[in-house]
């Protein structure tokens, strides 16, 4: 494992948002939703999400996430995925969303 500073480290965006609205993406090589989240001040912004066997569709809005939001851009498919959403792989590499025990105002960092 690789050791970073505390400088490194602030430099990932880590922000908190709401999910607003999930769609099916049918497009994405592995089963995916595009997520659009609600990030406060920086924001609504979309994301593809490989969480489609732990989450429904239905579930999702009004969940917080947390996400990094200083990666560039990246397409997936026909879709502009704007940042990354933060989980955990399973015992079975299914995605396990990381995420807040208690409701905090979007867009807030990490700390």
């Amino acid at each position: 494992m690789e050791t970073i500073t505390w400088g490194d480290f602030e430099k990932v965006e880590l922000r908190v948002g709401t999910i607003l609205q999930v769609l099916d993406f049918p497009e994405a090589r592995k089963p995916a939703y595009k997520i659009q989240v609600d990030f406060g001040a920086f924001g609504i912004k979309w994301s593809s999400a490989q969480i489609t066997k732990h989450y429904t569709k239905e579930e999702l809005p009004g969940r917080q996430v947390v996400g990094v939001i200083n990666f560039p851009k990246k397409q997936i498919a026909n879709f502009m995925s704007e940042f990354l959403v933060t989980g955990f792989a399973d015992e079975n590499g299914d995605i396990v969303l990381a995420a807040v025990d208690k409701p905090v105002p979007n867009g807030n960092k990490l700390v």
